[in-house]
């Protein structure tokens, strides 16, 4: 653990956390099993092995996209009809009153004696003695038939099943109901691994069972060996080599390159076992469809795969409501070998403690132990050229000098190829400005060692970049300004491309790697900005050519005003089949230019409105959710006249007592097209702590805007 409290990840400075000798789910030597830290349980069925086995055992039924599924009860797709509970009470009360009418009428001969026809007509005349045992018996028994007839008939009609099962012993047992049961058999108890003891693998699923009962296992530790049995059943492992792990590890076994077994402070509610994190609550609001209502709302990677933007004012609670809880989860599955994340954010932002990230880069702050690569572990010129100018000049959208990316792609590739190829590095930042403002020291330098190294080639292309320097309209000024705000004191230390410092580079999301980067807003917020738009556009580049994709990999911008930019549009939308996606919140949408906001929305799956929007931002909201087709039902109340003394009389007398003139109400139900939720609505209608979620999966399911509230 260093000085300013960031965890050493015992990595190169190319790769702060390396692989490791074997597989990274399962080590080739297992080291000796560790300990169980010493930490509070925070999560459910992590304190000891009874409350463990319950949580594992809980059932997580298939449950529409987003619903937490932990102890879901599905609902139906539309809202039954449900009686008021003191009209269905009342309706009860007369519909008993009615039969007992109707049957103190029979007895008392009121209605005459035909309902007794079918008695004689049945009956032998040797059972018609009076007072005989047969025959008393044979009437009482008729009398009961009708008697149950009646009340059959006042049942149905009062309503007394739904009664019964809203007020009787079946609601009695429902609230009631245990949380368990006895436990499942073997070969469907999860607890007792079914899946090892189906490969023959009972030795391991006996000792990670008896870790399981005995409460030395959390639900992370699970969840990671989870993982490492997927990795053998995908050939990447073998058998031998994991159940060795197990017996001689037990639920500490594949552990994470940090060896953390768990998070320092968790603050949400987490379910590895599906993956999701718990967010808020549908609320129980009209507009939310039937089987929502009321459902827990949860995150997870299926999810995220498709990426999210949240937009609200500050305060509306995207940090805390929906960063941090998605932070913690993705630091999480990272622990379990899930997941790899990038945390971007301002210092001092509430992205979780320092000891929950294996890499900790504090740009502007001397005490930072790591550094940030300018450009992305990448020994491609053209390919770093190609991040580098999307960093420096991606946000000039217009149509002017600097506006094109790829020209200030060309500028940037006819230095850093030359650099390279004399010196065996990139520049750094104030040799990058030098060479861009065009200075003719170390421009001749670099010739010289080029021609020194017979580049024939790359000397053309410096030769170029020299012509173009005073021809009008050069894109080397607008980069090397850009460059300037790099080229500050406060950042002297960063950016090091000689090897003196310990840089962190985003080739390393192969590895179930924790990153957090604290950007210097204060004081610096353009070069804040211009650093988010690097990241974002490295992590793009990274993901999309790694290797096992089964690995998710996620960016949480914390702050994206400012970093969305054509080729990030471009790039978001191909991180979907990369098995990756991006978290982004902004204040407003007037942070992104007008003409990116349609492609922008158009290009995450998952949208989220919070409390606080302007009308204007909600304007594009309820474009991309679009509309549908309701049930509008107009109400219209027409005067009644009276044509007779008789009712003109009456009419004036109700008016008296009433004080409101006799009416006739006539209701018209028609289908007509609204919007899901209009702009005024999401400015006005949204309760504070509550936000308006619409939800795509990678599978391609949906789920319609939502009303969440974020506090349940």
């Amino acid at each position: 653990m260093d000085g300013d409290g960031t965890r050493d990840a015992r990595g190169t400075h190319a790769n702060p956390v390396p692989r490791p000798a074997g597989p990274p789910e399962v080590p080739a030597k297992p080291p000796e099993a560790p300990t169980v830290p010493p930490r509070p349980a925070r999560a459910p069925g992590t304190s000891d092995g009874p409350a463990f086995l319950t949580w594992l055992r809980t059932p997580r039924p298939q449950a529409l996209p987003g619903v937490w599924r932990f102890g879901h009860r599905p609902r139906p797709e539309e809202e039954p009809e449900r009686v008021p509970g003191r009209q269905l009470l009342s309706g009860a009360v007369i519909a008993f009153l009615v039969g007992w009418l109707i049957w103190s009428l029979l007895w008392n001969g009121y209605l005459g004696g035909w309902w007794l026809l079918p008695l004689y007509a049945m009956i032998p005349d040797s059972w018609a003695e009076p007072h005989s045992f047969t025959s008393v018996v044979v009437v009482y028994a008729y009398y009961v038939l009708i008697a149950g007839i009646i009340m059959v008939g006042v049942g149905r009609l009062g309503r007394w099943g739904e009664i019964w099962r809203r007020y009787g012993p079946p609601a009695w047992r429902r609230a009631a109901a245990p949380a368990g049961g006895p436990p499942p058999a073997p070969e469907e108890d999860p607890a007792a691994w079914p899946e090892l003891r189906a490969a023959g693998a009972h030795d391991a699923a006996e000792r990670l069972a008896a870790e399981a009962r005995s409460g030395l296992m959390r639900d992370v530790d699970h969840a990671r060996i989870a993982r490492a049995w997927q990795g053998v059943q995908r050939g990447r492992h073998s058998l031998a080599t994991f159940t060795g792990a197990v017996l001689s590890q037990g639920a500490g076994a594949c552990p994470h390159p940090s060896g953390d077994r768990d998070l320092p402070v968790r603050q949400a509610r987490h379910d590895l076992v599906t993956g999701q994190v718990r967010i808020g609550t549908a609320a129980d609001d009209a507009r939310n469809p039937y089987a929502y209502r009321g459902a827990g709302l949860a995150l997870g990677p299926d999810l995220l795969g498709t990426s999210l933007l949240a937009v609200g004012p500050a305060g509306s609670g995207k940090t805390g409501s929906l960063v941090r809880p998605l932070t913690e989860s993705l630091c999480l599955h990272a622990l379990a070998g899930r997941a790899a994340v990038v945390v971007v954010g301002a210092a001092g932002a509430d992205l979780g403690p320092a000891d929950a990230y294996d890499v900790v880069v504090r740009i502007g702050h001397p005490d930072s132990v790591y550094d940030l690569d300018l450009y992305g572990g990448t020994t491609d010129p053209d390919e770093a050229a190609v991040v580098l100018a999307e960093a420096l000049v991606g946000d000039l959208t217009e149509q002017h000098q600097g506006g094109d990316t790829r020209r200030s792609t060309t500028v940037l590739a006819q230095l850093l190829g030359p650099f390279r190829a004399v010196h065996g590095r990139f520049p750094g930042v104030p040799e990058l400005r030098q060479l861009l403002e065009g200075a003719p020291g170390p421009l001749a330098e670099l010739r010289e060692g080029l021609r020194a190294a017979g580049q024939d080639s790359l000397l053309r292309e410096l030769d170029a970049r020299e012509r173009q320097l005073d021809r009008p309209g050069d894109l080397g000024g607008v980069l090397a300004d850009r460059v300037a705000l790099l080229d500050r004191p406060a950042f002297a230390p960063f950016f090091d491309t000689s090897g003196q410092s310990r840089p962190f580079s985003l080739k390393a999301l192969d590895h179930p790697v924790r990153v957090r980067i604290d950007l210097p807003q204060r004081g610096h917020a353009d070069a804040s900005r211009m650093l988010a738009r690097l990241v974002l556009a490295q992590f793009t580049a990274s993901v999309s050519v790694r290797e096992d994709r089964s690995l998710f990999a996620c960016l949480v911008l914390d702050d994206a005003s400012g970093v969305v930019t054509p080729e990030a549009v471009r790039g978001v939308q191909r991180l979907r089949s990369a098995g990756a996606g991006v978290v982004l919140t902004l204040r407003t949408l007037d942070d992104v230019p007008r003409p990116l906001r349609g492609p922008l929305l158009g290009a995450i799956g998952c949208r989220m409105a919070l409390s606080g929007l302007t009308p204007w931002d909600g304007q594009d909201f309820a474009e991309v959710w679009g509309k549908e087709w309701t049930e509008a039902r107009d109400v219209t109340d027409r005067q009644i006249i009276a044509e007779t003394p008789a009712g003109k009389a009456v009419h004036m007398l109700r008016r008296v007592i009433t004080g409101k003139a006799p009416t006739a109400r006539a209701v018209t139900v028609r289908q007509v097209e609204r919007e899901r939720w209009s702009a005024s609505e999401l400015a006005h209608a949204v309760p504070a702590g509550h936000a308006v979620l619409s939800l795509t999966s990678v599978k391609g399911e949906h789920a319609p805007p939502l009303l969440v509230d974020l506090r349940g």
